[in-house]
């Protein structure tokens, strides 16, 4: 077993069954034999790349993946995208793997917290089979239609309307459907309606299997006059016979013809399901209708969306302070005179019937003017946004509709106001409340309806069991710390934190039994307060029979561990080796380990000496932000200074931050079209000369994109080699150094020093090129050599060799240190994009900033620097190296602001924005503001409760 421990402080291995790791040796890890605890809650720790995650997820769940894909058919292997095989000698005991990281999947606009955890397909179902059905025309209730009422609808219709009277047999299910086209046949019916197009039954086209098909038996075929009662009412009779209670109505009327004769109507009657008043009919009351990802559920405004897209009123009137003579509508600004004209000529109408001036600022304008300016008087001006409309469309020069785009964005769907669905599905009810109604309410709120809902003795063995299961998922959503999230929550805006907790609860939900579960830091964007939320979860899912692992750097939850495991020593080629394994209390006692130093109460980032001064006259003051659940927030944020945002999850941290006053600073400063949440006013931004967003999103999408040519590095390296002697004598640039473009690379495999192999029904395989052995380049570039070292070994070097390799070369060296400082020493240069990590991600940006402002002759400016939980994915040893980059950021004259929970980054700022008090509703609020000292001091806060409980 490799281990750095020493055989007296290592404890012996667990007691009882265990997973055995024999040879383990991918990535860094260095031959690493381990015996984990099964049924336990195992947590594996240690530096920033030590291999913890080599150890966990790319060993244990490969391996268990392997393992399952291994036992299915060769032709279902195909379906599935396997991981690389890991490099290990044995793994004994292994149980099936499910990983819950913060990845955030393949997740479509689509996607909810409801459909992620699979509580909206229970509420479909619930509400298919109980709910009380409501016509969405005028609100009566549902009841049974008579074939009488059928045959009066049609027999009243106007003279000469041509009617076709359908059965429905088919409603958008996929195959080819010859049975039902047999059925119509041997029936006697002559004619049927397929996808709309009506076919003499000889001639029905063969149906594509894999395509949903609508079929309907044309009954019969009438034009409405005089003495058609008997055969009009034979065909309802036969219609509903054939239709299991449901008639459709393809009609034209002569009106309806006239203006337009390609158009068809239609009407569905249900004998089971219809309105008594307006005789509406609902085709079928199933799953699906309740469905936004279905045709049959989705509102057809939207698609299901809930959003369409359009100009939006906020982008093109974005200060009302300004009148239309000074530009109140931006998309108008600079126009040409003839185009200025023709603006006039069209505002012209509104403005003389609400008797105001053009010079006249909007604000100022009566009450509900601005409102006829965006969607139109009625009358002889059709409003603003058909204005913009028509000359989107009409428009034929690329630059005046590029212009046009930018004022354009998600707007709520005017037909389902954001609820996604079709109006029979929103007038549903149970207990009163509509499953669009239900879905927009705090988890922990829909938790009390729906175990408070009753069911008469007729419903209640169906709606009983879907309760429960609805009941279950809801509340292990809200024992985990995400009660104050909604189910209609789109799964795109979770954080990697919410999300993990989110599959988490379903994987609760799923009551699985001996299985070994293997989480991502699900701490990331919990506050302390939540942590013991976290555990119990993390505790129920191991009570019922699993093994629980945890990628995991909070000292709460390794205390509450059943067992550790700390890897390291360091990181990179330092790392790989188990440093010390045991309780909690065995790692405190062991003085080789740095987690074990951690969890014993010794420091890791000690807080600053004395606090940089507040100067009130030199800050940002945002007023009255209202985005989500913010309740009028004004706050203040001192410039020149480390500042810390906080609060308890869903309190409204990234709402204030992220979404409202970036996107404002970024507004006014840089002119970025990007809508910030609403407020009142921003003030202080003179004395900023730029805001920099450094956040979690991917440096890259593919894999050429690495650190080194994010940063630019690359760039620099490149140069230097195309300065060497053999480079000048072959006349090589510098691009004969890249591996985008032809000429340096190697060929065979474009650059990427791997070739694809299709595999049929099993994985495609990824082998090292065999032209350049993975180098990415050709032989002659190849054999450029700077002090002995190809481009292809410059790429291979981890950050800290290259400080040492380029410590001649300022620019270089400059953005090597700066990777350095932000502790990712272990990088290789040129590890590809798509493998990294949120967090290296998040900190090869803020290392491009720090290298930037420490640039030889970089302007002197005053940056406003914003991260967004920088220390994902961080030891604590790690922690205090990253508080001393941001120190020396704030040190070189401008202001950090950071949206934190770790309590060391809390103690280390100079001023702290607490917000809640609790999470969702019961948030939005500052709780409190000052130094940690002063924090610490208030009892409401729940941020100053652990900084006292931490001091």
């Amino acid at each position: 077993m490799t281990s750095l421990a020493t055989p007296e402080t290592r404890p012996t291995a667990p007691a009882g069954p265990a997973i055995r790791i024999l040879g383990a040796r991918t990535h860094n890890l260095r031959d690493v034999s381990v015996d984990i605890p099964r049924n336990k809650l195992v947590v594996i720790t240690g530096v920033s790349g030590s291999g913890k995650s080599s150890l966990a997820f790319d060993t244990l769940l490969a391996e268990g993946q392997r393992q399952y894909i291994d036992s299915l058919s060769v032709y279902s292997r195909q379906f599935f995208d396997q991981m690389q095989r890991p490099e290990v000698d044995l793994i004994e005991g292994l149980q099936p793997a499910v990983a819950i990281d913060q990845g955030g999947g393949s997740h479509s606009p689509r996607s909810t917290v409801g459909t992620v955890t699979e509580v909206y397909d229970y509420l479909r179902l619930l509400y298919a089979r109980s709910a009380d059905l409501v016509c969405a025309e005028c609100g009566a209730a549902i009841s049974q239609q008579e074939p009488e009422e059928i045959q009066q609808v049609i027999e009243g219709m106007p003279e000469q309307s041509r009617v076709m009277i359908l059965s429905p047999l088919v409603r958008g299910r996929k195959g080819r459907h010859a049975d039902v086209l047999d059925h119509v046949r041997k029936a006697g019916f002559v004619r049927v309606r397929i996808d709309g197009v009506t076919y003499p039954i000889e001639d029905a086209p063969e149906l594509a299997a894999g395509k949903k098909h609508d079929i309907q038996a044309v009954i019969d075929r009438v034009v409405i006059r005089e003495g058609i009662t008997a055969r009009i009412e034979e065909s309802v009779r036969l219609a509903i016979k054939n239709g299991d209670g449901v008639v459709l109505l393809v009609y034209q009327t002569p009106e309806s013809k006239q203006q337009d004769p390609d158009t068809w109507l239609e009407r569905v009657f249900n004998t089971r399901y219809a309105c008594p008043d307006c005789k509406s009919g609902v085709a079928e009351v199933e799953p699906r209708t309740f469905s936004f990802n279905s045709p049959y559920g989705a509102c057809p405004g939207c698609a299901g969306m809930g959003v369409d897209e359009g100009f939006d009123p906020e982008l093109v009137l974005p200060d009302l302070t300004l009148s239309l003579a000074e530009g109140a509508v931006a998309p108008w600004r600079g126009a040409t005179p003839a185009a200025a004209k023709k603006h006039d000529a069209a505002l012209a109408p509104l403005l003389a019937a609400r008797g105001v001036a053009a010079d006249k600022p909007l604000d100022k304008w009566p009450e509900g003017a601005v409102q006829r300016l965006w969607t139109g008087d009625g009358g002889e001006f059709p409003g603003l946004l058909w204005l913009l409309e028509e000359e989107y469309a009409t428009t034929k020069r690329a630059g005046a509709r590029e212009k046009l785009s930018a004022f354009r964005g998600g707007v709520v769907c005017s037909d389902c106001n954001g609820a996604r669905l079709r109006p029979e599905a929103r007038s549903a009810r149970v207990g009163g409340m509509a499953i669009h109604e239900l879905s927009q309410l705090p988890i922990r709120d829909a938790l009390a309806f729906v175990q408070g809902l009753e069911f008469d003795d007729e419903a209640a063995p169906v709606a009983g069991p879907l309760v429960r299961e609805v009941s279950q998922r809801l509340a292990f959503l809200d024992k985990s710390g995400a009660g104050y999230l909604t189910l209609d929550r789109a799964a795109s805006t979770l954080s990697g934190g919410e999300l993990q907790r989110v599959r988490l609860a379903a994987g609760l939900g799923s009551g699985l039994v001996g299985v070994m579960y293997l989480l991502d830091e699900p701490s990331v964007g919990l506050h302390p307060r939540d942590n013991d939320r976290l555990l119990a979860t993390l505790r129920d899912l191991q009570r019922l029979g699993n093994t629980v692992i945890v990628v995991e750097h909070d000292q709460a939850l390794m205390r509450a561990a059943d067992w550790i495991i700390d890897v390291g020593p360091g990181a990179g080629a330092r790392g790989g080796a188990i440093v010390a394994e045991g309780t909690p209390e065995q790692l405190a006692a062991n003085a080789d380990s740095v987690t074990g130093r951690y969890l014993a109460g010794e420091s890791m980032a000690d807080a600053p000496e004395r606090r940089r001064k507040i100067v009130k006259s030199r800050s940002l003051r945002l007023e009255g932000a209202t985005l989500n659940n913010l309740r009028g927030v004004s706050v203040d944020v001192p410039l020149g200074t480390l500042v810390c945002v906080t609060g308890v999850s869903g309190s409204g941290k990234s709402s204030l931050i992220v979404d409202t006053l970036a996107p404002a600073l970024a507004k006014k400063l840089h002119g970025a079209v990007r809508k910030p949440g609403p407020y009142a006013s921003l003030r202080g931004v003179a004395t900023l000369d730029r805001v920099v967003e450094v956040d979690q999103s991917p440096i890259g999408r593919t894999p050429r994109s690495n650190a080194a040519t994010y940063t630019g590095l690359f760039d620099e390296v490149r140069r230097v080699f195309a300065k060497t002697k053999l480079a000048r004598q072959r006349g090589y640039k510098v691009g004969r150094f890249s591996f985008n473009v032809k000429g340096g690379r190697c060929e065979a495999c474009q650059g990427q020093g791997q070739k694809k192999i299709e595999m049929n029904f099993l994985p495609d395989m990824y082998v090292t090129c065999d032209e350049c052995n993975g180098a990415r380049f050709n032989r002659q570039t190849l054999a450029v050599k700077y002090k002995d070292k190809s481009i292809a070994d410059v790429l291979a070097m981890p950050v800290d060799e290259a400080r040492d390799f380029f410590s001649e070369h300022p620019a270089i060296a400059r953005i090597v240190d700066a990777l350095h400082d932000v502790g990712l020493g272990y990088l290789p240069l040129g590890q590809p994009s798509t493998t990294l990590s949120g967090g290296e991600a998040q900190r090869i940006k803020l290392a491009d900033a720090l290298a930037a402002a420490s640039a030889e002759g970089a302007p002197s400016t005053h940056t406003l620097y914003l991260l967004d939980e920088p220390t994902t994915g961080l030891h604590a040893y790690d922690v205090g190296r990253l508080l001393g980059v941001l120190q020396k950021l704030v040190d070189a004259g401008n202001s950090v602001l950071v949206i934190e929970h770790d309590l060391d980054v809390m103690r280390a700022a100079d001023w702290i924005i607490d917000l809640g008090p609790e999470g969702g509703e019961a948030g939005g609020q500052v709780v409190a503001t000052g130094t940690p000292e002063q924090i610490a001091r208030c009892d409401e806060s729940f941020t100053g409760q652990w900084l006292a409980k931490d001091s």
